[in-house]
């Protein structure tokens, strides 16, 4: 791979990227069905810490960005960014099939933003309306862009593991998704990544 194949690696995976959004948002448009808000106890009792909005936004894209300039060949580029279209095309029908989202008072929370925490979290809100949880995209997206790390870079695994967790603990921290939304996701992601190996 040259310097100019990773280049357009890159500027093909940033337009795929903001894409990719533009479905997501769609299907936050979409109203249907009522979507369903759940009421579990657990989830109640986690508080709030809008210091890891830093977290669920922050590290989310440049791990992405790591995974595409470890690429080694085109071929494997293209099939891996066909596993992550598959991904969105998943969480799509199961956003408009069966729309989840969080509680309006998770959302008065993080009204009255107090720190750089809090208004960065009100920003991500204010585009990120509460539906489209179940199951959590930050956390398939986040599962298979750790299996494509391993894959590229078999000393990647603990740091792709850690990525993994931090990016499940911000989803509930921030109150951007149930503890159920989590472990959906890391299937969702999982199984994204076989099919990429069964395809190449």
């Amino acid at each position: 791979m040259t310097n100019l194949d990773h280049l357009v690696n890159l500027t093909l995976a940033v337009v795929l990227i903001i894409g990719a959004y533009q479905f997501y948002f769609w299907c936050q448009r979409q109203s249907k069905t009522r979507a369903r808000v759940f009421s579990f106890k657990l989830d109640n009792s986690i508080p709030l810490q809008p210091a890891w909005v830093w977290i669920y936004s922050g590290i989310y894209y440049p791990a992405i960005i790591v995974v595409v300039m470890s690429v080694r060949d085109l071929r494997q580029f293209n099939y891996m960014a066909f596993s992550y279209l598959v991904l969105l095309a998943f969480h799509m029908i199961v956003f408009l099939a069966f729309p989840v989202e969080v509680p309006q008072e998770w959302r008065r929370a993080t009204s009255h933003p107090g720190s750089a925490s809090g208004r960065f979290l009100a920003l991500v809100q204010r585009f990120d309306a509460r539906s489209n949880c179940f199951p959590s995209m930050h956390v398939s997206v986040a599962t298979l862009t750790a299996f494509h790390s391993v894959r590229n870079m078999p000393g990647a695994f603990i740091p792709s593991a850690i990525f993994v967790v931090l990016i499940a603990l911000s989803c509930v921290l921030t109150k951007q998704h149930y503890l159920i939304d989590l472990p959906a996701g890391l299937v969702c992601g999982w199984l994204s990544f076989l099919l990429f190996l069964r395809l190449l």
